[in-house]
């Protein structure tokens, strides 16, 4: 599958959750500019314990969130739907991710940069998430 029709698959299933489950939105503690709204949650069939969570990350213009990892459990699959995301995972280089590019994130990953690569143009990103039914807790800022 290449990535333009990869992209359009995870719109279309965006917008089919978004008119199928309440869409729970959230802050983030020291984000700037950012909305995280949960899409959609599943269990998965034949992996007892286990769910997938889709959450949308609105950035509006230079914003961005805090430094943070994510639920012990979490294999995260995110993928850009609009204009351009800088992230850098595990202290490794800052890497920009257009539309229709994606990156991957695994249990114990630190997620030190996480932002609007425009200070004039939004970004969406859709992030996927498998976790443990247990884990509430999405994304845990780093402590100051």
């Amino acid at each position: 599958m290449n990535k333009t029709h990869a992209a359009a698959s995870l719109l279309a299933l965006l917008a089919l959750a978004q008119t199928s489950a309440e869409a729970q939105t959230s802050q983030i503690a020291g984000a700037r500019n950012a909305k995280v709204t949960q899409v959609y949650e599943h269990s998965l069939p034949g992996l007892p314990g286990k769910s997938v969570k889709g959450v949308l990350v609105e950035y509006g213009p230079g914003g961005s969130s805090p430094s943070h990892r994510h639920a012990k459990s979490a294999i995260i699959y995110a993928t850009v739907l609009e204009g351009a995301v800088r992230c850098q995972i595990n202290g490794g280089p800052v890497k920009t991710y257009g539309v229709g590019q994606n990156w991957t994130e695994l249990p114990g990953d630190h997620h030190g940069i996480s932002a609007n690569a425009s200070d004039s143009q939004p970004a969406k990103v859709l992030a996927v998430f498998v976790v443990d039914d247990t884990d509430s807790e999405l994304t845990i800022p780093d402590r100051k």
